[in-house]
This record gives structure tokens, C-alpha cells and sequence, in this order.
């Protein structure tokens, strides 16, 4: 009983701010309703459509493509900066503070400051390609097919990946400096300390920060809608944007609500997908076992 009264108010906050917005999602996939006026029960009819909509097909490969290469980018980067900000160098602090610092600007306001510079007139990075020499760098970053999606990949990794560096650094300062020193009396390479002892040690680091980055990626949107609104075209438009899009400009409830339980069916299943190919589920008893 003393055990269900200390659970009960996480019990009622898990219910009220997560299972009931869900159910009431998955209720509202089944109408039709423009925000005003009357719901009308149309059945699967969003449903159908759902399946029917080239525009939300597209926007799933846009997710999935995101989603990669978010990772891709990301989780290299952040282990990389994670070894070197737990390491001994000089002025690491320095440094630490210094990439760490987007870890401290909100979204809005990193997209503001983007969009500024990658301006194809009068952007810092158009004149630094004008005057350094490097015309590539002259070009629309935000409005071109081949350079829009990238262009956000960079700036989502850019504004991300301290954070993903801080759960690195932690992970790291969690193996024992003994394996390290016997490794190197038994005369093994850094190289391969870091193949055979650093990434073994960080699995769980790895799983948790893969897990976030993933199930962050599906949900990726006020940067997208600030710096291009999905375009040009449908080349940036994901699935949270194209929820929205369909919820606040189509004034279509019903069919946003359809997207809305699709985009959290899939960042469960990915979540427990990870969960069951890594083991990651199995920590808790080996650490049991350990103790």
C-alpha cells in the first residue's frame, strides 16, 4: 500500500500528460474536425488517406533520411569530443566551455542566427567565400534541392552535439584507468585500447545517446519550420512539420492526429528496437550480478 500511495502522483502525471494526449490522438484519427466547428465520425477515412498521400510518404523518407544522417554525424562527433573533454589537456576546460556554449541558445534563436548567415546575398558565409577565395561557399545553403536537407543536418548536429559530447565525457570517466595501464604494459596501441576496452565500457553510452538522437530526430521541427518551412518544395518537410502543416494551415485535426499516432508509433518501436538488439535492457542485472 505504502508502495502504491509514493508511485500514485507519477502514476497521475505519467496518465495525464502522456497516455491521455495519446488516446485522445488516436480518438480524434477517427474525425473529422477543423478546430471550431462540430467533430464529424468519418471511421478510417484519415486513415485511408494517410496511406493514399504521396506528400506523407515523402515525408517519411525525408524523416528516415534525417534520422541517419543525424546519427551518422552525430554520434562519431560527440564520442570524438567526449574522449578528448575527459581527457587530461591543456585548457580542455576552455574548450569544453567553448563548444558547449549551444547547449545554452534556444532553437529559435540558433535558427535566427543561421538563417543570417547562410543568407546567399548578405551572409557571413557568403562573404567569407567571396573573400577567402572559396566560391562554393557563395550559394543558397536553404533554398537549393541538393543543399537544404544537409544544410539542417549540420545545424541540428551543430546545436545537439554537446550534449550528446557531455553523456560521452561521463561514459568515458566511468572505465577504470586500470585497464588502460595494464593494456599498455601488455604493449597494445591506443588504437586498439580504444577498439577493444574504451568502445566495449561506453555500449550503454552508446545505446542511450543512439536512443536520443533517433527518437529526437522524429520530432525535429521548429528548426525546419524556421529556416524553410519544409521547402523548397517538400525537400525538408519531415513528418512532425507536415503534422502541423495539416493541423494549423489545412485546419484537417483529424488527419494531423492520424500523423501525430504514426510518428509515435514509430519512435516507440525504434526505441524498443534498440533496447532489444543492444541488450541495453540487460544492465540493470548485470550490474546487479557485479555487486
Amino acid at each position: 500500500m505504502a508502495d502504491f500511495v509514493g508511485f500514485a502522483p507519477t502514476m497521475v502525471l505519467y496518465g495525464g500528460l502522456i497516455l491521455l494526449p495519446i488516446g485522445l490522438a488516436v480518438a480524434l484519427s477517427f474525425y473529422s474536425w477543423n478546430g471550431i466547428g462540430k467533430m464529424r465520425y468519418v471511421g478510417g477515412a484519415n486513415w485511408a488517406q494517410f496511406f493514399h498521400d504521396p506528400i506523407a510518404g515523402h515525408s517519411l523518407e525525408v524523416t528516415g533520411v534525417l534520422v541517419l544522417a543525424s546519427w551518422l554525424v552525430q554520434t562519431p562527433l560527440s564520442m570524438a569530443l567526449g574522449m578528448f573533454v575527459a581527457g587530461r589537456q591543456r585548457y580542455r576546460a576552455v574548450y569544453a566551455a567553448f563548444y558547449l556554449l549551444p547547449l545554452l541558445l534556444s532553437t529559435a534563436g540558433i535558427a535566427l542566427m543561421w538563417q543570417s548567415l547562410l543568407d546567399p546575398n548578405f551572409g557571413g558565409i557568403a562573404w567569407l567565400g567571396e573573400h577567402l577565395g572559396m566560391p562554393f561557399l557563395h550559394q543558397n545553403w536553404l533554398g537549393g534541392n541538393s543543399t537544404a536537407l544537409w544544410t539542417i543536418v549540420f545545424l541540428i548536429a551543430w546545436q545537439f552535439v554537446p550534449f550528446h559530447t557531455l553523456l560521452y565525457q561521463m561514459g568515458r570517466k566511468q572505465i577504470p584507468d586500470v585497464l588502460y595501464e595494464a593494456a599498455a604494459l601488455d604493449g597494445i596501441t591506443p588504437w586498439q585500447q580504444f577498439l577493444h576496452i574504451t568502445l566495449p565500457q561506453l555500449r550503454y553510452t552508446i545505446v542511450v545517446s543512439s536512443t536520443l538522437i533517433v527518437v529526437g530526430s522524429l520530432t525535429y521541427f521548429d528548426i525546419i519550420y524556421i529556416l524553410t518551412v519544409g521547402g523548397p518544395g517538400y525537400t525538408t518537410r519531415v513528418l512532425s512539420l507536415d503534422m502541423y502543416l495539416e493541423a494549423f494551415t489545412n485546419l484537417s485535426f483529424g488527419y494531423a492526429s492520424v500523423l501525430a499516432v504514426v510518428l509515435g508509433v514509430i519512435g516507440i518501436a525504434v526505441a524498443l528496437v534498440l533496447v532489444r538488439i543492444t541488450g541495453f535492457s540487460s544492465m540493470e542485472s548485470q550490474r546487479e550480478g557485479m555487486a
